[in-house]
């Protein structure tokens, strides 16, 4: 065990630096295509949100915070975009204040945005004007299971602080966060955020993902098992799925617009 926990605490790529440089972001997505586990683990969370969304023709759906993922190859319809101006995306905005007609998006996606929001509120408030009604919200978040919480304190660099607020203090819109954010928003305080927005309705909220993150080494440290092994420590997953409500290091969060589409 203590061999595991020192192999855990030792960076394979020091050179990110400025998390809040669109230099990062470009590592970010090199990592990402030469780390085929952590690849598979990422076109394995789009399919999530594929699975949560109909398909219709002419739908409107956005992806918050692109950053250096690839979600265009899952999905091709999609609007990527990004706070940062980045060559890989095709708008640059802030969630605070988007550019979108009234009603005119059938979905939002986020993987790993939210818990880097300083202000939830107004990202909430400009969701609801923009989305038709009926649209989605579907993001995954880091969770805070015991274990989620256990390995976030220690081996990951940004806060997880599931005492905080809604809010947190930061200078830049990718080195602020509190990974414990959306477990603050959508468990601890369900419901304020039901009584603050009654616009939205939350579908659901599952802990899924105990192991896959933390053997990829995510994007600074050391892959723990061979890329192969991928399809095995899945399946491995899924047995440990009854147990997910302890052990699941990430939650996926459906909200729906109420009315009709």
């Amino acid at each position: 065990m203590m061999d595991i926990l020192r192999i855990l605490r030792m960076p394979e790529n020091e050179a990110i630096g400025d998390l809040d440089d669109p230099g990062a972001t470009a590592l970010h997505a090199d990592i990402i295509r030469k780390k085929i586990f952590l690849k598979r683990l990422y076109r394995d969370f789009y399919r999530e949100f594929e699975k949560a969304l109909s398909s219709r023709p002419d739908r409107c759906v956005v992806e918050l915070g692109s950053g250096g993922g690839f979600l265009k190859e899952v999905m091709p319809d999609v609007v990527t975009s990004d706070i940062l101006e980045l060559p890989s995306v095709d708008l640059y905005f802030s969630s605070g204040d988007m550019p979108f007609k009234g009603a005119s998006v059938d979905a939002f996606l986020m993987m790993n945005v939210m818990h880097h929001m300083n202000d939830v509120r107004a990202f909430f408030r400009e969701a609801g004007r923009c989305l038709k009604p009926g649209g989605m919200m579907v993001m995954i978040e880091p969770s805070n299971t015991p274990w989620a919480r256990f390995i976030y304190r220690r081996f990951h660099h940004e806060l997880f602080d599931p005492r905080g607020g809604w809010g947190f203090e930061g200078k830049g819109p990718l080195s602020s966060a509190n990974g414990a954010l959306p477990w603050i928003v959508f468990s601890r305080d369900r419901a304020v955020f039901d009584r603050e927005f009654p616009f939205f309705e939350v579908i659901a909220v599952r802990p899924h993902t105990p192991l896959a993150y933390l053997l990829s080494g995510g994007f600074t440290l050391r892959q723990l098992v061979p890329a192969a092994s991928y399809p095995a420590v899945r399946a491995f997953e899924r047995l440990l799925a009854p147990f997910n409500r302890y052990i699941g290091m990430y939650q996926t969060i459906v909200i729906s617009k109420k009315g009709l589409s």
